[in-house]
């Protein structure tokens, strides 16, 4: 034990000065805890120090680790997104992970489209997906910024910007030239000028617009000038010896510059709440059963895509779907160890991995197998269930294009409207399936933790 900790200590004091994820491994390779840190060698080094005392529940992790790697980031938001990410994608287990996130996201910054006076808003649910129809299309014609890594600096930041671009933060839907705005009372922020009083058409949507716009420009920039003249209040208020002001203005700067940190939604960190493809899983589901032609009810959906990883390493991943919402306990990754870079030849591989107990009725198959692709991918999925002895109920493949369904035993794939919701819940499966594998390309910055 202590000769394993030397080793570890010294590897950790190798470790660079920046922020990053760390991921504890088992003797097994497996990632037993995800954390992250500030400055990757100070922290993971504190764990193997003769003295380091972790508390009850994560000091039995020490007889557990074997080995541990790192991941590098920009900054500590990004380290905060990294980790959030891995638990939610690798599970370890919450014996020592104890403060799990999964189930949690980072908040975003929304200013609706399709209204005449656009609201501003905070929420964790970027699409509006559940919220109504009316509301997620304000929310999806709209502008995202985010997810952002620290929601309390996000909530104070947007209370003082409010100040300066006095946009509203109501859920009120205001229609410009409706006579009653005329005998609307506005709200106490008009009162303290910190809102423009739309409601009241105390403003034109023109000028409301602009300053709209200003404020979104904002928020693009890296907001210097701001910055440059809060600082500037704020030396002044401590040179006159007004401490309250000047520590109220250093609140707002700080606020303001955490603003940076932040992701985007293109990076794909929370695709879970980015998806825009949420739906009802009772209409999804009837509508699928009746584009493909099958009896009964279709729960439990399994996708599957293929991923090469620096042109040389093959992965595979399988995600599954219960009653149209991701199910991640039954997510896997696998490595492929015979095919190399064939697309078919991998396909054949996992699906008869996955499938091989499910043939010897050892457990259940789901009620659809979709694979990602077209109708190759399709045929090499079929040759691997050929030669077992119990077949699955429903094979598909969705093709990216033309977002043809490929149906075993049909001549003829299946041509739905986009908006169709059967075609909506195949294209989450197969989206999920495919962040799935590709993820770790972007994350694990080449380190090979995949489990077969």
């Amino acid at each position: 034990m202590s000769q394993k900790l030397s080793e570890l200590l010294l590897k950790a004091r190798a470790l660079p000065e920046v922020p990053g994820v760390y991921l504890m491994k088992d003797a097994a390779g497996v990632v037993v805890y995800v954390g992250k840190a500030r400055v990757l060698r100070d922290r993971v080094s504190s764990y193997f120090v003769p003295s380091a005392d972790l508390g009850f529940k994560k000091q039995p992790m020490l007889e557990v680790v074997e080995d541990f790697e790192v991941i590098e980031c920009e900054g500590e938001w990004e380290a905060l997104l990294t980790e959030n990410r891995l638990i939610k994608d690798l599970k370890p287990p919450p014996r020592f992970n104890v403060r799990l996130k999964d189930g949690k996201s980072f908040p975003y910054l929304v200013i609706t489209g399709g209204e005449d006076y656009p609201r501003v808003l905070v929420t964790r649910n970027p699409t509006g997906a559940g919220e109504g129809e009316a509301f997620s299309r304000l929310v999806r014609a709209g502008k995202v910024f985010g997810p952002f890594v620290n929601a309390g600096a996000l909530r104070e930041a947007l209370q003082h910007l409010q100040r300066g671009f006095k946009f509203r933060t109501c859920s009120l839907d205001i229609v410009a030239g409706d006579k009653r705005n005329a005998f609307f009372r506005p709200c106490l922020l008009h009162a303290i000028d910190q809102c423009t009083a739309p409601c009241a058409e105390r403003i034109s949507v023109k000028a409301y617009g602009e300053s709209v716009d200003r404020f979104a420009r904002f928020l693009s920039s890296k907001r210097s000038a701001m910055l440059r003249a809060l600082k500037e209040e704020m030396a002044a208020a401590s040179g006159a010896m007004e401490y309250e002001k000047a520590a109220a203005l250093r609140d707002q700067i700080r606020a303001i510059e955490k603003l940076d940190e932040r992701a985007s939604t293109g990076d794909g960190w929370q695709p879970e709440t980015e998806s825009p493809t949420l739906i009802s899983a009772e209409s999804s589901a009837r509508a699928l059963q009746r584009a493909l032609g099958v009896e009964g009810p279709l729960r439990c959906i399994e996708g599957f895509d293929i991923a090469h990883l620096q042109g040389t390493l093959t992965v595979a991943s399988k995600v599954c779907f219960i009653d149209a919402r991701p199910f991640k306990e039954e997510y896997r990754r696998y490595k492929i160890r015979t095919a190399g870079n064939d697309d078919f030849a991998s396909m054949r591989e996992v699906v008869s991995r996955r499938y091989r107990d499910a043939a010897q009725g050892l457990e259940l198959y789901p009620d659809v197998v979709m694979i990602d692709g077209g109708v190759g991918q399709l045929n090499a999925a079929l040759e691997a269930l050929s030669g077992l002895p119990v077949q699955p109920r429903v094979v598909v493949s969705l093709a990216k294009k033309e977002e043809l369904i490929y149906v075993a035993g049909r001549a003829e794939p299946v041509r739905l409207l986009r908006h169709n919701a059967g075609l909506r819940l195949l294209q989450a499966v197969r989206d999920e399936a495919h962040r799935f594998a590709q993820s770790y390309h972007h994350l694990l910055r080449e380190k090979d933790l995949f489990e077969e």
